[in-house]
């Protein structure tokens, strides 16, 4: 597999977690479901929750799509990017209660809680790396900006979209799952917490970031 295949799979990889991991939201589409009495209700909660995502996921990586326009700081972009998720999944580990403000948004603004879930938890931060790393062009020197500032906005709207999807195609076949057979009380039951986790992984990836930009 070469490196841009590799990459393409981080992405959908991170997005199917996101899209298992409770924390990122599928429950509250099974209890909208729930509480409305229609299928029609988890679907609509799961496209609120996915748009709130992708837009948390753009709000991270289409700064860093125009950063990417200075090539001769290319490499100092991805090791300060690569630190910063360090320093995020770090964070997380030594804070492991989920931010309080999560707790006072009312469920039916799901695009609002599923944007403020996404950056809390660092959700874009972890394809910052991995985006800088479709980005890097060894020849960049013979690219007009404005071609290069086009095609990095285009890659940062590619890798958000494709993140989205796989998260919630993965939370959403969860979600389905567990509205029509499990249950409500399998989720009360059997709640996992895969925090600890995703900050290890945070960390795992920014210092792949950090390696392979020196």
């Amino acid at each position: 597999m070469d490196s841009g295949s590799a990459l393409w799979w981080a992405v959908a990889g991170s997005g199917i977690y996101h899209g298992i991991n409770p924390g990122m939201g599928w429950p509250l589409a099974v209890s909208a479901a729930l509480m409305n009495g229609r299928r029609r209700s988890l679907f609509v909660a799961l496209g609120m929750l996915a748009t709130g995502h992708l837009i948390a996921m753009l709000a991270i990586l289409l700064p860093f799509s125009f950063m990417t326009v200075l090539v001769q700081y290319e490499r100092e972009l991805r090791i300060g990017a690569g630190l910063l998720v360090v320093a995020m999944g770090v964070y997380l580990l030594i804070t492991r209660r989920h931010p309080k403000i999560l707790a006072r948004i009312h469920p039916a603004r799901l695009v609002l809680w599923s944007f403020l879930a996404a950056m809390a938890h660092g959700a874009g931060l972890m394809l910052v790396p991995v985006y800088l790393g479709m980005c890097a062009i060894d020849d960049a020197g013979h690219l007009a900006a404005q071609s290069l500032m086009r095609g990095n906005i285009i890659n940062a709207f590619s890798v958000a979209i494709a993140h989205t999807l796989a998260m919630i195609v993965a939370g959403g076949i969860l979600a389905i799952v567990v509205y029509l057979w499990l249950g409500v009380r399998f989720v009360s039951k059997s709640w996992f917490n895969l925090d600890i986790l995703w900050a290890l992984s945070l960390i795992a990836v920014g210092l792949t970031g950090v390696y392979t930009s020196i």
